[in-house]
C-alpha cells in the first residue's frame, strides 16, 4: 500500500487497524505472516514462538522455534520484533531491540537462528547497541549484511568475521539508507539489495552535506534548552545527491553506477537487481518530477541504456512499492503501472521498452496485488463504478478486460494477502457499518477455507446506523463524493450544525466507505447523538479511481482548487439540505487538511465560521522540496513561487473572521512549527483574534508524552462545542 502514514492522521489510524487485522509481512514497517514457497504454509509469531501455520487447517500452529530456544544464555528470551527466512529456509533472522527512526522502528538488534545446528547467535555485535538496519541473509545463507551508522557490512555466518564495504559513511554520507526526504517521500529506508548470486550488493549512497538543518528547540527535556537538527531540503532548494554503488563482498571492490544526468537534480526512488547478477533496474525521476526513465545497468561494462520512459506536464509517480520488481516470463518482461494514456494501467514492458497494455478500460489499477503466472493472470485492486470502494479482480497476462473475484454482496474496501500459488488468500473487509473482518479464502470460488459459513458479515439493517453517502454537483460542474453522518432523531424540519472533515491533498483520501467513516476519533463522546452533522467530501486532487485528470487537476493549485471545489460542495450541500444550520459550520483537518481547514476559513469565511487546524502547512515553501515541487513545480523563478504564495494559507489570513483553533506540536520534524508562528505573525499584524495550543516537543502525530491525547480531544470538543453549539433549532 502507498499512503503517508503521518500526513493524514484519521486514514492513519484506520489503515494502522486494517494491517493488524491481517497477516502482512512488510520488511521496512513490522512484522508479520511470511509464506512458504508452497503458499499454503505461511509463518508467524504466536505468544514469542515462531510458528508454522496451514491457511487450509488454521488449527494448532506448528512451533519452529519456541521461546526457550530464542534465549541467550544468561539473557531473557529476545522478543520478536520482525523475522525473515534465508532462502533455503534452513537459517531464520531476528530483528529485536529496535529503535524508531523518524517513522517506524528500523534500528535494532538482528540474532540467526539455525534450524539444522539448533543454535542461536547475534550478528553485528561489536557495532553500537540498536544501530543495525535492514540486515539481510544472502541468498547462499552464507553471510549477512546490514547497515549501521551509514556504512554497510557483511558478515559471515560460519565464522563470525566482519567486514566493512563502506567506510565513508558519515551524519550526511549515507550508504544503505536514506535521508529524511526520501524516506518521508519516496518510502525510501531499506537502501541496499543482494545480487543474486551472492557476490556484489548494490546500495544508494545519498549525499546531504549541502542540505541545512531545520533546527527544533527542545526546551523541556533539560535545565537548558539545546537544538534538535533535522536535515531538510524545503522547496526550492537543492534535494541531496543520489548515487547507485555496486561492492564487492569478498574484495570490496566498488563502483559507482553509470548513470547519465545530473546526481542533484535528479530522484532514484527505485532500484532492484534486473533477475540476474550482472544487470540493475532502476526509476529515474528529474527534479521536477514530470519525467520518469527506466534504466538498465551494466555492472560488468557499467553501461547503462534507458528502456523505458514517459513524461506528463504534472507529476509522474514514483513505483509503488520500494522493495521489488514485478518480473514475468523468466525475467524477459515485467509489470508496470503508469497513467499514460488517462487512467492508471497496467503494461508489461519487455527489456527493449516494449509496452503492451494489460488492463484496457475507463478505469484505475488501484494496486498490483499478485502475479499468478502458473494460472496466467495478475490480481488487482480496483473499483470502476465507485470511487470510496475498493475490490479484487483478475486480469489475464495477455491483456483481458477485468473480471470481479470479490463477492458482488459485499460492497465496501477490501484487501488480500494472496499467496504465492494464487490459489489462496487471507481476505479483509470493512465498510461504513461493518468492522474490519478477516477471513481464508479459496480465490477460485471465494469460499472459506476451513468449510464454514463466511465470516464476513454485512448486514443491511446497520447501514441506517452509518453514514449515508452521496455525490453533489458544484457550481463548476464538478461531481465529488462525500458521506454524510446525520444527528441522531435526525427532524428534516430543525436546523442543525454540519463539521466537515477535510483532508485535500493528493496524498490521501477521505470519502471512502471504510470502517470509521463518520466517526472523529478527535472528538470526546457521540457527534450524531449530541446533534452534529458530519460531513466529508473528496475534491479533484484527491488520490481516488477517478482518472488522471481528476488527480491532476490540483498541479499548482494545491490551496486554491482544492478549496475552491470544498467551498462550492458545500455551497451545493447547503442548497439540497435545508436541515444545515448555515450560520452553525466548522470545518477541520490535520496536516494538509490543516492547511484546507486555514484555507477555507480564510477564502470564504461567508461559509466557514469556525476551523480547527491542526499542524498545518501555513508556508507551502516551507515544506519538503520532494512533495511540495512535485505538486507544484519547481519555484526558480518569480512565477514558479507565485504558486506556492497564493496557495498559503498565510496569504490570506488578514480575512479571518470567523473562530480559529490552531494547534501544533513544537517537535514536529515534519510540518515545522515555524509554519505556526509565520501564521501567527500574519494573525497579529491584521489584528485578527485567535485561540494557539502548542504541544512542548511534540511530534507531527501529536501523540508523545502523557496525557497528550487526552488534553487534544477534550480541547478539540470544548473549543467545538463553544463556537459550533450541538444540536438542532
Amino acid at each position: 500500500m502507498n499512503s503517508r502514514f503521518y500526513r493524514s492522521v484519521f486514514t492513519a489510524l484506520f489503515l494502522m487497524a486494517l494491517m493488524s487485522g491481517k497477516y502482512v509481512a512488510q520488511a521496512q514497517r513490522g512484522g508479520g505472516l511470511q509464506w512458504a514457497k508452497d503458499g499454503y504454509h505461511f509463518y508467524t509469531t504466536n505468544n514469542g514462538d515462531i510458528v508454522e501455520m496451514d491457511i487450509r487447517n488454521p488449527g494448532t500452529p506448528t512451533v519452529l522455534v519456541n521461546r526457550a530456544a530464542l534465549t541467550p544464555s544468561g539473557h531473557s528470551p529476545i522478543s520478536v520484533r520482525r523475522f525473515s527466512f534465508s532462502d533455503d529456509r534452513q537459517k531464520i533472522l531476528i530483528n529485536t531491540n529496535t529503535k524508531r527512526v523518524w517513522r517506524y522502528d528500523t534500528r535494532g538488534d538482528y540474532w540467526v537462528y539455525d534450524l539444522n545446528t539448533k543454535t542461536l547467535s547475534q550478528i553485528g555485535k561489536d557495532r553500537p547497541v540498536s544501530s543495525l538496519m535492514f540486515a539481510k541473509i544472502s541468498p547462499d545463507g552464507t553471510k549477512a549484511a546490514y547497515v549501521s551508522e551509514h556504512n554497510i557490512y557483511v558478515e559471515d555466518l560460519a565464522g563470525g568475521s566482519v567486514r566493512a564495504l563502506t567506510t565513508d559513511g558519515t551524519n550526511r554520507l549515507i550508504n544503505g539508507t536514506f535521508d529524511w526526504a526520501y524516506e518521508e517521500e519516496f518510502d525510501c529506508r531499506d537502501g541496499f539489495r543482494w545480487s543474486p548470486d551472492s557476490r556484489n550488493i548494490a546500495y544508494w549512497q545519498i549525499d546531504a552535506s549541502n542540505i541545512r538543518n531545520y533546527l527544533m528547540l527542545n526546551t523541556t527535556d533539560s535545565t537548558y534548552s539545546y537544538n534538535v537538527p533535522v536535515e531538510y531540503p524545503v522547496a526550492g532548494t537543492d534535494p541531496s545527491s543520489c548515487k547507485l554503488k555496486v561492492v564487492n563482498v569478498t574484495d570490496g571492490k566498488t563502483i559507482t553506477a553509470n548513470i547519465p544526468g545530473d546526481a542533484v537534480q535528479h530522484y532514484i526512488p527505485r532500484m532492484e537487481w534486473a533477475d540476474n547478477s550482472n544487470e540493475l533496474i532502476l526509476q529515474q525521476l528529474n527534479r521536477a518530477q514530470t519525467e520518469s526513465k527506466i534504466f538498465i545497468c551494466n555492472i560488468s561494462s557499467n553501461a547503462s541504456r534507458v528502456i523505458y520512459q514517459e513524461q506528463d506536464k504534472a507529476w509522474i509517480d514514483a513505483k509503488a512499492e520500494p522493495t521489488g520488481w514485478d518480473w514475468v516470463e523468466k525475467g524477459k518482461k515485467f509489470i508496470w503501472l503508469t497513467e499514460k494514456d488517462g487512467w492508471r494501467h497496467a503494461y508489461s514492458v519487455d527489456r527493449f521498452g516494449k509496452a503492451t497494455l494489460l488492463t484496457p478500460g475507463n478505469y484505475d489499477v488501484v494496486s498490483l496485488e499478485r502475479i499468478d503466472e502458473a494460472h496466467g493472470y495478475m490480481y488487482i485492486i480496483a473499483s470502476p463504478d465507485n470511487a470510496a470502494q475498493r475490490y479484487l479482480y483478475r486480469v489475464k497476462l495477455t491483456g483481458s478486460a477485468p473480471q470481479r473475484v470479490t463477492p458482488a454482496d459485499e460492497p465496501g474496501t477490501h484487501d488480500y494477502d494472496i499467496s504465492p500459488n494464487g490459489l489462496v488468500a487471507i481476505h479483509t473487509f470493512n465498510n461504513s457499518f461493518t468492522p474490519y473482518a478477516r477471513e481464508q479464502v479459496s480465490l477460485l470460488d471465494h469460499k472459506p477455507l476451513d468449510g464454514q459459513p463466511t465470516k464476513i458479515k454485512v448486514d443491511a439493517a446497520q447501514a441506517k446506523k452509518g453514514p449515508e453517502f452521496f455525490t453533489v454537483t458544484t457550481a463548476d460542474g464538478i461531481k465529488m463524493d462525500g458521506w454524510m453522518m446525520k444527528p441522531a432523531n435526525f427532524d428534516p424540519s430543525k436546523k442543525y450544525p454540519i463539521v466537515f472533515y477535510v483532508y485535500g491533498e493528493p496524498a490521501s483520501q477521505t470519502a471512502a466507505d471504510t470502517w470509521g467513516a463518520g466517526r472523529n476519533f478527535l472528538y470526546s463522546g457521540d457527534m450524531a447523538e449530541d446533534g452534529y452533522i458530519y460531513v466529508s467530501m473528496d475534491n479533484r486532487g484527491a488520490p481516488v479511481p477517478k482518472g488522471r485528470e481528476w488527480r491532476k487537476a490540483i498541479y499548482r493549485n494545491i490551496g486554491v482548487l482544492n478549496v475552491r471545489d470544498q467551498a462550492m460542495a458545500a455551497k451545493a450541500l447547503f442548497a439540497k439540505n435545508a436541515f444545515i444550520d448555515t450560520s452553525r459550520v466548522a470545518v477541520w483537518g490535520w496536516s494538509g487538511g490543516g492547511s484546507s481547514t486555514l484555507n477555507l476559513l480564510f477564502q470564504y469565511p461567508d461559509i466557514y465560521k469556525t476551523g480547527i487546524a491542526i499542524a498545518a502547512v501555513g508556508n507551502q515553501l516551507t515544506y519538503d522540496n520532494i512533495y511540495q515541487e512535485r505538486y507544484m513545480g519547481v519555484p526558480t523563478d518569480e512565477e514558479g513561487r507565485s504558486y506556492f504564495i497564493k496557495g498559503s494559507p498565510i496569504t490570506h489570513a488578514k480575512n479571518l473572521r470567523g473562530n480559529l483553533l490552531y494547534i501544533h506540536g513544537t517537535g514536529d520534524d515534519n510540518v515545522h512549527y515555524n509554519n505556526a508562528e509565520q501564521l501567527i505573525n500574519q494573525l497579529v499584524k491584521y489584528n485578527k483574534q485567535f485561540q494557539l495550543m502548542s504541544y512542548p516537543n511534540r511530534t507531527h502525530s501529536i501523540s508523545e508524552g502523557e496525557g497528550t491525547s487526552q488534553h487534544l480531544r477534550t480541547l478539540y470538543t470544548q473549543y467545538l462545542r463553544e463556537h459550533c453549539p450541538p444540536g438542532a433549532r
